[in-house]
């Protein structure tokens, strides 16, 4: 991971960070992680959520904490899962939420890069996770580079559209920048919590946003 294996436009911005010692460590920690035992998700997938929405396309973030440890779920982007893996509960619900909300079905697949390709980030804080131990990589030094993710959107981009869903992402996301964004809040979808993430609307505010500011909406679909 020293020559690290993301899009050339993220890179051009992060370009200080992989210099930093909390990177070194971090690389060889995951490095050393992956040679002993199993990982999620695979190495090539690490910064695919980068690889599939450039830095210039980013038009919505949506914050999640770390990858699925469980076999073949995950794929680099927060709440998706390979297709053909069952569709996990926490996105089964933000799937109802979209049918309640657009009154569209979304595809019943869980990988989500038909999103990615559109410009929604698909943004988790910890990038790697040992197989089903979860929040494993927590703490490792992830969180601090995610974190400088989000400030560099929030410095050098404007008219982004932000869901943070739960207190972890909600803390994340506190940098942001309310004048120039749309930052949007609620409880995290997950079963525990969703009764007070339905009904919350944010995928018809976020592209009634994007079309206000002549950006393209999110097809959901």
């Amino acid at each position: 991971m020293n020559d690290v294996q993301i899009d050339e436009t993220w890179k051009n911005q992060l370009k200080g960070e992989f210099s930093k010692k909390y990177w070194i460590e971090l690389t060889d920690r995951v490095h050393s992680d992956y040679t002993a035992q199993s990982m999620y998700p695979k190495p090539k997938d690490i910064f695919r959520a980068f690889s599939l929405c450039k830095f210039d396309e980013v038009n919505v973030v949506i914050i999640g904490q770390d990858p699925y440890h469980g076999y073949n779920q995950a794929n680099g982007l927060c709440f998706s899962v390979n297709d053909g893996v069952t569709i996990p509960p926490s996105l089964r619900n933000i799937y109802k939420e979209i049918k309640n909300d657009l009154n569209i079905t979304p595809l019943d697949s869980g990988d989500l890069s038909r999103w990615a390709r559109q410009g929604v980030l698909l943004l988790n804080s910890v990038l790697t996770v040992l197989a089903n131990k979860p929040l494993s990589h927590a703490n490792i030094g992830w969180e601090t580079f995610t974190d400088e993710i989000i400030h560099i959107l929030n410095s050098r981009r404007k008219n982004i559209v932000y869901m943070l869903w739960g207190k972890y992402a909600q803390e994340k996301g506190k940098v942001i920048d309310k004048e120039n964004n749309l930052v949007l809040t609620s409880a995290h979808p997950s079963p525990y919590s969703s009764y007070l993430f339905f009904n919350n609307h944010h995928f018809s505010k976020c592209n009634e946003y994007l079309e206000a500011h002549s950006i393209k909406p999110i097809n959901w679909i």
